[in-house]
C-alpha cells in the first residue's frame, strides 16, 4: 500500500477515546477548511465500530452543518440509537471547538435475501483510455491557484479519470448536467468491507456537487463562486472494492434558490449497481468588485 493510500486508511481509522467517543486529524487539501468526504469516511468509520460486525451499513444520510478546521482535531461522539433484530441505528455528531459541525444517521442490517432488481451499467470508454485527474490538472498548472497547485499535481490516495470530460476549467463550456468517473484506490487493501465503505464515501464527494454547474459555463474556477456541500445521503445496496475500478455516475436534475442538486449511481466494473448517492449544496456566484 502507497503511503498516501495507507495515511488516508489511518486517518480514517480514528482514534478510540471512550466506547463512543472518538478522535480524528484532518488533513489540508488546499481548500482552507476539512474536505467534506474526509469527515463522512471519519463519521461512518465512528458508526461502523459500535456496530456488531454481522451488520452493514447500507444506507447514509449526513449534513454538512459548519467548516472543519483543518489544523486542529475532530471529536465524534456516537448515539446508539436502536439495536434492533435485523437493523441497527446509529447517530453521530463531529464536533471542534464545543460546536458541531456535521450530522450523519447511518443503518446497518444483517444480511437478508430477498427480491433484486437493478439499473443497467452505461456504457462507458474503459478508465485506462481516460487521463487522470492528475495529468489534466497538469495541463494547467501555471494557471491554478498557488495554494491548490500543490495538491492538484500531488499523490492522492485515490485515481480518478473523468470520460470525456477535457475542458479548460478557467473557460468552461455549457453542457449538459452529467459526467461519468472512474475511480479506486491506488493500492490494494485488506478484506474488510466497512474499510470499501467508508472510503467509498470519502471518495463520493469528489467531482460530486461541481456537476450542478456545468450548463451554466462556470466551473469552481470562476471568480466569485462559492461551491460548499450541505447534505450527502448514500445506499449501499451490495459489496464491492473500491480498490477496483468503479464508475461514478453522476447527473444534476435541478439548481434553484443558491442550490444545487445532484445525484448518482456507482457501478462495478463488471456492470453491478454498488451504491447509490445524492448531495444537495451551495452554488452562488457572488459579484465581483472592480
Amino acid at each position: 500500500m502507497s503511503n498516501v493510500l495507507a495515511q488516508l486508511v489511518e486517518q480514517l481509522g480514528l482514534e478510540r477515546i471512550e466506547a463512543d467517543l472518538f478522535r480524528g486529524q484532518s488533513q489540508d487539501l488546499g481548500w482552507g477548511t476539512v474536505f467534506g468526504g474526509q469527515v463522512l469516511g471519519q463519521a461512518l468509520s465512528a458508526a461502523v465500530q459500535t456496530v456488531p460486525s454481522d451488520r452493514h451499513v447500507h444506507s447514509l444520510h449526513a449534513y454538512f452543518l459548519r467548516p472543519g478546521a483543518v489544523d486542529r482535531p475532530i471529536v465524534y461522539e456516537v448515539d446508539r440509537i436502536r439495536d434492533g433484530s435485523s437493523f441497527t441505528t446509529r447517530r453521530v455528531v463531529a464536533v471542534q471547538n464545543g460546536k458541531a459541525i456535521f450530522n450523519l444517521a447511518a443503518s446497518f442490517q444483517k444480511h437478508e435475501d430477498g427480491f433484486e432488481h437493478a439499473d443497467a451499467m452505461p456504457e462507458a470508454p474503459p478508465p485506462e483510455s481516460m487521463p487522470t485527474e492528475r495529468e489534466h490538472f497538469a495541463k494547467y498548472a501555471a494557471r491554478l491557484p498557488k495554494f491548490f497547485r500543490e495538491r492538484a499535481l500531488a499523490e492522492r490516495p485515490f485515481e480518478m479519470r473523468q470520460v470525456n470530460e477535457d475542458d479548460d476549467p478557467f473557460l468552461p463550456q455549457e453542457k449538459p448536467a452529467s459526467r461519468m468517473v472512474w475511480l479506486r484506490t491506488i493500492g490494494k487493501l485488506p478484506d474488510d468491507q466497512a474499510l470499501h465503505c467508508y472510503l467509498l464515501a470519502y471518495v463520493s464527494d469528489y467531482s460530486f456537487l461541481t456537476t450542478a454547474l456545468l450548463p451554466h459555463g462556470v466551473s469552481w474556477l470562476t471568480p466569485g463562486m462559492q461551491v460548499a456541500s450541505l447534505d450527502h445521503v448514500m445506499w449501499f445496496h451490495q459489496p464491492f472494492r473500491v480498490d477496483e475500478w468503479l464508475l461514478h455516475v453522476i447527473d444534476s436534475p435541478s439548481a434553484h434558490g443558491a442550490r444545487g442538486l445532484v445525484r448518482g449511481r456507482i457501478f462495478s466494473q463488471d456492470g453491478r449497481l454498488v451504491a447509490s448517492t445524492a448531495q444537495e449544496g451551495l452554488i452562488r456566484q457572488r459579484a465581483q468588485t472592480v
